[in-house]
């Protein structure tokens, strides 16, 4: 029982970290992506193929227990419903708002990384989930070192606009109440499902708020006509798409679920420290940016925190 018990936190952590490593892609794929596509044209394209891919892979998988797609009964809606308003809707909004009012994006992303440190309040409060101290110290640790990657080397600390700073944590509150309801969320529905309806929810509510401010209008101002050429920014722009389609929107956040139902609110959202630190070694190996050994500090009592949070504790 043990054995099978330790396999399966092994799985969640190895899932959470997958998830990790393409998220902290994704910002990278997201920056080419909006280099052609107005931000909510970006989101639309983005997360439109991704519900169909999902219920693709529910109707082929039908007997999978990770993959099958399955009929959501009336009483479980309101879960769900909350689920995709807070994100992918809400936290997509939020976030690309508080980018704009913050002139500095170093400070964006410091704000925007603070779930960790949120979402114990949020897990104590509705879930009624324990932390243990090594919990305690794991984060206080994890969430120090990111920080110092975030912010050692950087020297534009100027605020811009002080309503980006409630605006980031309300991005980070809504994405803590969407880990709150997949967690209650019963246990018999697969991740694919919860996924599949929450993004449903969310381009229901995204559509609407796309007609009105770009509208088709931002489809057709395109020349589709450059994707013959390879090199050109909208083939790079349409890769990054379908990358976030693919990798992003489906993968991560099926592997997300799974995990988040294993491990609690608080653990999951904890790992969210190590993406600044795979952002950190893309920019390294793919664009040549150097970092100061302060950003190196940063990365180790990130993972240093990680190990400490998933220790369990001795009962004497």
């Amino acid at each position: 029982m043990q054995i099978s018990r330790n396999r399966t936190q092994l799985l969640a952590v190895i899932a959470l970290v997958t998830a990790m490593v393409i998220w902290s892609l994704s910002g990278i794929a997201i920056k080419q992506a909006m280099a052609v596509f107005p931000p909510l044209t970006m989101i639309i394209l983005r997360f439109t193929p991704s519900v169909f891919l999902m219920v693709l892979i529910g109707l082929i998988c039908r007997k999978s227990e990770l993959f099958r797609l399955q009929r959501v009964e009336k009483k479980d809606l309101p879960l769900f419903i909350i689920a995709g308003f807070c994100q992918p809707f809400l936290y997509y909004l939020l976030e690309t708002f508080s980018y704009d009012a913050l002139s500095s994006p170093t400070v964006a992303e410091a704000l925007l990384s603070t779930s960790p440190l949120i979402a114990p309040v949020f897990a104590a409060l509705w879930l009624r989930e324990r932390l243990t101290r090594n919990n305690i110290i794991g984060i206080v640790v994890s969430s120090i070192g990111m920080f110092m990657l975030v912010l050692v080397g950087s020297r534009n600390f100027s605020i811009g606009s002080y309503w980006g700073i409630p605006l980031a944590f309300a991005a980070v509150s809504a994405a803590v109440v969407d880990s709150v309801m997949m967690r209650k969320i019963p246990d018999k529905y697969s991740p694919l499902t919860i996924i599949c309806y929450a993004q449903m929810v969310s381009l229901a509510f995204f559509y609407p708020i796309w007609f009105w401010r770009e509208g088709v209008g931002a489809l057709t101002s395109i020349d589709w006509s450059m994707l013959v050429d390879i090199s050109s920014s909208l083939s790079i722009a349409v890769m990054s798409i379908r990358f976030l389609t693919i990798f992003s929107s489906v993968i991560a956040f099926i592997l997300f679920c799974f995990a988040l139902r294993i491990v609690g609110v608080s653990q999951a959202n904890a790992f969210n420290n190590i993406r600044p630190a795979f952002t950190a070694v893309w920019m390294l190996l793919f664009f040549g940016e150097q970092l100061p050994i302060g950003k190196w500090i940063g990365m180790i009592l990130i993972i240093l925190g990680l190990f400490v949070c998933q220790r369990q504790e001795k009962v004497s």
